[in-house]
């Protein structure tokens, strides 16, 4: 790239130049966008995409530094300014102004922190672009970091941090960050929490440093971005409307006192250094023409200050030392499962973009195919799965990675399994390598840049911005980042022979997990465990002896490894017959109705790929008609896949895909993919269902698998729990988990072989097949499943069906969260709406969903800091017959609290639907219309529309447009009226069900606010000389720990205010107030007329059962199809 490949555009004094990139970059065949890249003068890069078919616009503004930047004493605080970022700018102040905008226009948005990069983005519907880019742009040039939002923002961070300490993947990846050399950076703790953001204020506080005011001596009032000392002339902060008792609203208590000022000068000192424009790379998709898009960046991100700092912060040092290398860790898991990973030290990937050798190690010691590591392990019965990659853990470091799940076995021999490993290894650094295996990865990857299916516009935004940053030249962004280039010279085998000759034993670092009493039960005694510092996870470290390592390093013995042989699934017809199109086709066409098939079927009319897309559902009368039926058909499922992993690992890699699932109603088989070779291995694929030969040893290993799987389901998070039990408590056929694991050990060898002869011998096959397959090969294939099979036709339908909640109903169901240490409750609210197959009542709730979701999210978790995870949307109950409106809360509140708190807030909802303005009602109507009529972005996603009707019975394939049109006549009184009549606390007609998972961790003693009071009254009548009003603001809770109370106090009634004796007197009389007033139990729920469900099955039994799904449209399309 030369200087002459970019010239500089001048607009108009409104529009500042920027600087055009000329080249045209390199993109797939099928890509239709039109790409230009654009830099500012400030320095920032920006990608825009113009897309005149974009369902959404959208756009991604990548930052180079995430927590690896983190000041040494203030960790998680580039995750706590991604926070703060949201919630308002000079331009638009309104703390939920930006979501707001977003949700009314049918968009959202997300941002996350990572190592080394920070990322924020958004969609919109394409009219709201501009709109929504004024309010983004903000974020990077003029955020307010209100002072007001500082505690709920230090709680938000708290609560996704808590919400983490309970899930190994948080917790492993953590102890593998913390167990790093002394002083790399890549030890951080990104996530942070109050403690950790808080704890330098604390201690200048302790020493003294703060004014009284909380900020620095010499650093005058609270720092305001870029030194601005302008106080805004609105407030940023609007206080919940549905306040509770305990609700903390003033300015006082929500900047979080004089550390939460100290926290916010820090912040604000570390952003005006860190976000500086150059390090920014944008990208924005869009209809707008590309000059349109260059000049709406340009006026709206050019005022971000370039402030000159290193525009890509690159870390060389790798995490780890000679300390680090040649180590085995065992680390105590919260989860049952056997798992080992092996990490090796290597370089950096993006510099090596040609030739990727990290991927070319992956391709090897991932293959599942015959002679690979994985097929030898599993063969030994050791191994669940394996899946060996490179880790980019920050810019300039990586790791390169294999991980495998064991089973029981394959744990008590795992020196074995990474003895094997390294055999592997030896095999690679020995063998030839013949460039054709290079060149066959390079025609894969090259297939798949090629016929790349359209993503939705976000998720693409988010990938480009990310990958701006890249080294390659500037026309190759798009390409170099996916493509591989086949080995011209010795330069590629170089790279990977020199990462080999890294990837030892005594290089890396082997991580054992699993649960304590498995440690243990191996090493035969107790081991010397140590805590990891932020998570608590227990760990040891050992080093391997010589012993050990010379056998690793050694020559490969294991004769049944070897390399792959080549790639039979490499698709070669790639051939599409691309036709003129008058008008698109939004729904298949029956083709076939015989005794045992219904076949529906549409050839490609818009994407032009040589894809395809089949699923088939094979739906049996005995699939779950008792608990033990529903686990052997899952056995069934599990022990295809199994058989099938050699031999269709090679279609994976060629872009071919399948997978077996149970379900309900019988056995899904679906296939995507290239269509060349699709055929084939579907009839494969289902005579190994036919024909299965069940194995001892197999079938051993899937129930190991599967008992572990539904006991770790009880690990989950609470919300996750609490969502299943309301799905299972409005499902008439279902079987708990429970259930399940009761019938599990028994199961026998014969007995799965006999399930699936029943399984079989009576079916009804639903079959779509979709893309660039032709009605008479759709035929050909339903014939041959049915051939195959040779079942025997259904006289009966099968389907799914949901139980109905009564009129005037409110039932609570409380169970304790089953993990222990889960600090969270949850509760999952339910208020049941109507039928689905209604179109007004459907189209209704609909809308109601969509304007209910943002200020649920905007009370009940910003505002009133519930917890991290809050939502409100439409579900759909079993069946898709029925729906209502879930909210669900997961908290470290108690239950009844939070329906208390979510009561509250659907109060409030009459009054800001009643109050709503008619252009903000038609704003949320025109967002949903373009969702409902906006295209499939690719064949996937046109498949999962067309299939919801299939599987379903309903059969409306138009609904989507349909409900576009009739959602034009309603009128805000009727979604009102829907609200007052269903949704409202008092609406007599409302059924509502509730599920409360409450937590079982004890909660250290608090200290209640009358407590407070009554100790503040105690200390004014002894005349102690303190300031007692200002002692609120040292507590960021309402109910502080009562240890924290009696330390802060302990330390303000030091012997130069009263005597040892009479500070000690005064405390004394603290637990005497606390019983006095204590603090409320907030899991008992006082819901009006509420009953409290007993028995689950008894309950269910009461409730009305929905009519079996029928189709709603007769299409006429036999005895000949149209098309």
């Amino acid at each position: 790239m030369s200087a002459s490949d970019w010239v500089t555009i001048r607009q108009n004094d409104l529009t500042p130049p920027y600087q055009l990139f000329t080249r045209p970059l390199e993109k797939s065949q099928v890509d239709d966008r039109q790409y230009s890249i654009i830099k500012l003068e400030n320095g920032l890069t920006a990608m825009l995409v113009h897309d005149p078919q974009t369902e959404n616009a959208a756009a991604s503004l990548d930052v180079a530094v995430g927590h690896l930047s983190d000041p040494d004493d203030m960790p998680g605080l580039a995750h706590f300014c991604e926070h703060l970022l949201f919630l308002g700018t000079r331009q638009f102040p309104k703390e939920n102004e930006y979501s707001e905008y977003l949700s009314k226009n049918n968009g959202g948005s997300n941002a996350y922190t990572s190592s080394h990069n920070t990322n924020y983005h958004f969609r919109v519907s394409p009219s709201a672009l501009l709109g929504a880019l004024e309010r983004f742009s903000g974020f990077f040039h003029s955020p307010l970091f209100a002072p007001s939002c500082t505690a709920r923002e230090l709680n938000a961070v708290d609560s996704e941090n808590k919400k983490n300490h309970q899930a190994d993947p948080w917790r492993i990846f953590q102890l593998n960050k913390t167990l790093s050399k002394d002083g790399h950076p890549w030890s951080k703790f990104g996530t942070g929490n109050r403690a950790t953001l808080t704890a330098a204020g604390r201690e200048a506080k302790a020493n003294g440093k703060l004014t009284t005011n909380g900020h620095l001596p010499g650093n005058g009032s609270a720092a305001t971005v870029d030194g601005n000392k302008e106080r805004c002339p609105i407030t940023s902060r609007v206080s919940s409307p549905t306040p509770s008792s305990s609700s903390t609203n003033s300015e006082l208590d929500a900047d979080g006192g004089s550390v939460g000022r100290e926290t916010r000068r820090r912040l604000i000192e570390w952003w005006s250094k860190e976000y500086c424009a150059n390090r920014m790379r944008l990208c924005v998709i869009g209809r707008e023409s590309p000059e349109q898009l260059a000049n709406m960046v340009s006026r709206l991100f050019s005022p971000i200050p370039n402030r000159g700092e290193d525009p890509l912060p690159i870390i060389n040092e790798h995490p780890f030392g000679p300390n680090e290398m040649g180590t085995l860790v065992c680390v105590q898991t919260i989860m049952s499962f056997h798992a080992v990973e092996i990490s090796f030290p290597l370089g950096w990937q993006p510099p090596l973009w040609k030739y990727k050798p990290g991927y070319f190690l992956s391709h090897f010691l991932g293959h599942e195919g015959p002679g690979s590591l994985f097929s030898y392990l599993k063969g030994k019965g050791w191994i669940t799965s394996l899946n060996a990659a490179t880790q980019a853990l920050g810019r300039g470091f990586a790791m390169f990675k294999a991980t495998m799940y064991l089973t029981k076995e394959g744990f008590d021999n795992y020196r074995s399994v990474v003895l094997a490993t390294c055999k592997y290894l030896t095999l690679l650094r020995t063998s030839k390598l013949p460039r054709w295996y290079q060149s066959e990865i390079a025609n894969i990857a090259k297939t798949q840049f090629q016929f790349a299916e359209k993503r939705a516009a976000e998720g693409y935004a988010v990938t480009i911005a990310e990958r701006m940053s890249w080294p390659v030249p500037t026309e190759k962004l798009l390409s170099a980042p996916v493509l591989i280039s086949e080995w011209e010279d010795d330069e590629g085998e170089r790279q990977v022979r020199e990462a080999l000759e890294n990837i030892r034993l005594d290089t890396g670092r082997v991580v054992l997990m699993a649960k304590k009493e498995e440690h243990e039960r191996i090493a035969g005694s107790e081991k010397a465990w140590q805590s990891e510092k932020w998570y608590g996870t227990g760990y040891t470290v050992e080093r391997w002896n010589d012993d050990f390592l010379a056998e690793a390093h050694s020559v490969n013995d294991i004769a049944a490894l070897h390399l792959p042989g080549r790639n039979a699934f490499i698709p070669t017809n790639l051939d599409v017959e691309r036709r003129d199109v008058v008008e698109l086709q939004h729904r298949p066409h029956l083709i076939v109705r015989s005794n045992l098939s219904q076949v529906w079927h549409k050839k490609d009319d818009q994407f032009w790929l040589p894809k395809a897309v089949v699923i088939m559902d094979i739906r049996s009368p005995v699939a779950s008609n008792s608990a033990r039926a529903t686990v052997l058909t899952r056995l069934c499922g599990d022990l295809v896949n199994d058989t099938l992993s050699e031999y269709t690992y090679d279609a994976d890699l060629a872009g071919l895909s399948y997978h077996i699932s149970s379900n309900n109603l019988g056995i899904t088989v679906s296939l995507r993919g290239y269509n060349d070779k699709l055929p084939e291995l579907a009839k494969y694929v289902i005579r190994a269902l036919r024909n299965l030969a069940v194995k001892q040893d197999r079938l051993n290993v899937m129930k190991e698998k599967l008992k572990r799987e539904w006991d770790n389901f009880f690990m989950n998070q609470s919300y996750q729990l609490s969502d299943y039990y309301g799905r299972y408590m409005l499902t008439r056929d279902a079987w708990r988990i429970e259930e399940q694991l009761k019938e599990l050990p028994g199961v026998t060898l014969e007995e799965v072989e006999t399930h699936l002869a029943q399984l079989l011998g009576r079916v009804d096959i639903q079959t779509l097949v979709l893309g660039n397959m032709y009605k008479d090969q759709a035929i050909s294939l339903s014939e041959s499943v049915e051939h195959i099979l040779g079942s025997s036709p259904l006289t009966e339908t099968l389907s799914d069906v949901a139980l109905i909640l009564p009129d005037g109903c409110n039932y609570i169901w409380t169970m304790p969260v089953p993990n222990p240490n889960e600090a969270n409750s949850a509760l999952t609210y339910y208020i049941h709406i109507g039928q689905l197959d209604n179109p007004r009542q459907r189209v209704l709730g609909v809308l109601l969903a969509q304007i209910m979701s943002e200020p649920a999210f905007n009370v009940l978790r910003t505002k009133e800091q519930l917890g991290y995870i809050v939502s409100c949307s439409r579900w759909t109950l079993s069946g898709d017959s029925q729906f209502g409106l879930r909210i669900v809360v997961q908290s470290e509140r108690g239950t009844g609290y939070l329906e208390e708190r979510v009561e509250a807030f659907l109060t409030t909802m009459e009054t800001k639907l009643e109050e709503m303005a008619m252009e903000e009602f038609r704003d949320f109507k025109r967002g949903l219309q373009q969702r409902w009529r906006e295209p499939a972005k690719n064949l996937g996603e046109e498949a999962s529309r067309y299939w919801q009707q299939i599987d379903t019975g309903f059969l409306d394939f138009l609904q989507r447009f349909e409900d576009a049109d009739l959602l034009e006549k309603v009128e805000k009184d009727e979604v009102l009226a829907l609200f007052q009549e269903r949704v409202h606390p008092r609406a007599t007609k409302r059924s509502k069900l509730s599920i409360h998972m409450q937590s079982q961790k004890p909660r250290p003693p608090r200290v209640s606010g009358k407590a407070m009071e009554a100790f503040e009254t105690i200390l004014q009548e002894a005349n102690i000389g303190v300031d007692i009003p200002s002692s609120r603001d040292e507590f960021d809770e309402e109910n502080p720990i009562a240890a924290n109370f009696v330390k802060y106090w302990a330390d303000v009634l030091s012997p130069d205010i009263v005597s040892a004796d009479v500070a000690r007197s005064l405390l004394e009389k603290l637990p005497a107030v606390m019983k006095q007033y204590p603090v409320r139990d907030e899991n008992d729920c006082y819901s009006a007329n509420a009953t409290h469900i007993k028995d689950i099955k008894a309950f269910k039994a009461t409730l009305g059962v929905a009519s079996p799904p029928r189709p709603l449209v007769d299409w006429n399309d036999l005895p000949t199809a149209k098309f």
